[in-house]
């Protein structure tokens, strides 16, 4: 029988060292071409989205679905075996936010210096926690600065991640603030424009593009894109109908295609990563459907392994 999973399954069994692990594994199979992604789609009614990320793993299937309507967001994951037995339904929010931080997480391992110490955000939401978190277990960071718009909301934003993460958060006026002299620059906002000055980023910066899946938002200028020795996407079609910074860079004459390249090819060492100190190098993250089910994978198993959850009422 299938099992329910919930946010405290989810919570008890996934951590950001899980997440970095499994996306690594999963991003080598996308390059060696033994898992399949799909873009994402969206339908609509009324006043709901309702989006719709596949992909197959290891012989399994899944899907990520979630509808944005007037009452906020809501997300699931639905697994299914081999033999297209349903295995669980998973409430993920919390893997979400995970898998999103750790995708973050897997590029600047692969992309930034390896002596990167700074870290500069913009953004304070529930996803800005796990960009910071993933991005200090994989680079030395000794000084990281906030800005978010909101003064209260980043002043306790930067002192709950202080006593989470046992270093300072420090919170800073402005965006260009965060951004100057950082090694490794992480945007999760909300933003319909870009939050920062591309032409501030120092020589050698690694930049993380993690709040925007929308074509007609665009969170970094095209001067960013402009500056980029590498591109790196997690999937190019994908990225082609819903990475606005991108399309903003192609339409500007700034930016072709053809110089994507997939963050699973730099992680499998088919596509060189930075060659040079000074390169000023892009994640643009979108979040695909492989990422969750590669997640979602490990959260069942490890769940089924512990005896955790509810078994559902019908065959799957």
């Amino acid at each position: 029988m299938a099992l329910y999973l919930t946010e405290g399954d989810v919570a008890a069994t996934f951590t950001m060292i899980d997440a970095l692990r499994v996306l690594d594994a999963a991003a080598r199979k996308i390059a060696d071409g033994s898992a399949m992604n799909a873009p994402r789609q969206r339908v609509r009614a009324g006043g709901a989205t309702l989006q719709v990320l596949p992909a197959a793993l290891d012989g399994r299937l899944g899907h990520k679905s979630y509808t944005v309507g007037p009452r906020g967001a809501t997300f699931w994951v639905t697994l299914y075996a081999p033999s297209g037995e349903m295995l669980a339904i998973i409430e993920a929010n919390t893997l979400g936010q995970i898998r999103t931080g750790a995708a973050s997480g897997l590029a600047t391992r692969h992309l930034a210096r390896g002596d990167a110490r700074a870290l500069g955000t913009i953004g304070t939401g529930f996803q800005a926690r796990t960009q910071i978190e993933a991005i200090c277990l994989v680079r030395p960071i000794e000084q990281v600065r906030v800005f978010g718009r909101n003064p209260q909301r980043l002043e306790t934003f930067c002192a709950e991640l202080s006593a989470l993460l046992e270093r300072p958060i420090e919170a800073v006026g402005s965006a260009q603030a965060a951004v100057a002299d950082a090694d490794i620059v992480a945007t999760m906002t909300s933003s319909d424009t870009p939050v920062f000055a591309g032409a501030s980023l120092r020589p050698g910066t690694h930049v993380n593009a993690a709040g925007s899946n929308r074509a007609a938002a665009a969170e970094i200028d095209v001067e960013t894109v402009r500056r980029a020795a590498i591109v790196a996407v997690e999937d190019v079609a994908q990225a082609k109908v819903e990475a606005g910074e991108l399309l903003a860079a192609v339409s500007a004459g700034v930016f072709h295609w053809d110089a994507a390249v997939r963050l699973a090819d730099v992680v499998a060492g088919q596509v060189a990563g930075r060659t040079d100190e000074t390169q000023i190098t892009l994640f643009e993250s979108l979040g695909v459907g492989i990422w969750d089910l590669a997640a979602a994978s490990h959260v069942y198993d490890a769940c089924a392994a512990q005896g955790r959850g509810t078994k559902l009422p019908f065959a799957g």
